[in-house]
């Protein structure tokens, strides 16, 4: 059976979702708990492969298991097994049909990116958002934030590392919510290219500082040319909220 997980966590103390040599991952240390609850070595596949320190709150992934444990339970094994050493929790743990992938079934992926928009930062909330200390307008954001809505060439707004043989992407939706200090940005795609939220969300940062306007965007966009482009937005601000099926 195909056992779909819905995952939580805190990247910041971790490589990143995909296993590495160089430390802890988030897929490595679910896969850990799954060889000691069924005595047998389980592959792990995800919706998206977040970065080191990036975080999510509904992450998605599945395996393939024939077992007679109910299927909410190998959540609470999970989680048994985890501990509490690791800032992971299953939150929901389902049978889903044969044909359902985590990665290829998806119709839709919802990022956030938060900001802290004030004088002072505050130590409660480090590693979860970006810290910024100048004022930044976030009307200037939203209205700027509309050129990247639609499908266009992406490929000044991805990583030199990035795999992906193409560079075109859709966007559906970009929303700017901003609640006192908090600006949060909302990005909702099929999917998205490597580091892409990250440049975006470093790229708009300029306009609402009024370093940069909407036209520079626009020409950053058809130049096709990454060093032309915002910096890539810090890890910690980021969040894989959800994923749609």
């Amino acid at each position: 059976m195909i056992v779909k997980l819905i995952i939580e966590y805190d990247g910041t103390d971790y490589v990143g979702w995909q296993k590495q040599k160089n430390g802890k991952s988030i897929q490595g240390e679910i896969e850990k708990c799954l060889n000691k609850i069924f005595d047998k070595n389980i592959k792990l596949f995800v919706a998206g492969r977040t970065d080191a320190g990036v975080h999510a709150l509904g992450q998605v992934a599945h395996f393939e298991i024939d077992t007679k444990i109910e299927p909410k339970k190998i959540g609470l094994a999970i989680n048994y097994f985890l501990g509490k050493e690791n800032k992971i929790v299953i939150k929901k743990s389902s049978i889903e049909n044969k044909k359902f992938h985590s990665r290829f079934s998806a119709i839709e992926r919802i990022y956030e990116y938060k900001i802290l928009n004030k004088r002072v930062y505050s130590p409660l909330l480090l590693n979860r958002m970006w810290f910024i200390p100048f004022n930044i307008d976030s009307n200037l954001i939203q209205s700027a934030s509309q050129v990247f809505i639609g499908t266009h060439d992406f490929n000044s707004f991805r990583s030199s590392d990035c795999q992906s043989k193409s560079s075109i992407r859709t966007i559906n939706k970009i929303e700017i919510i901003k609640s006192g200090y908090q600006i949060t940005l909302r990005f909702r795609a099929k999917s998205f290219l490597h580091n892409q939220v990250r440049i975006l969300v470093g790229s708009l940062v300029n306009v609402g500082r009024k370093v940069w306007d909407k036209d520079k965007l626009i020409q950053i966009l058809k130049s096709k040319n990454r060093a032309l482009s915002g910096q890539t937005a810090p890890a910690c601000g980021l969040y894989l909220k959800r994923v749609r099926y």
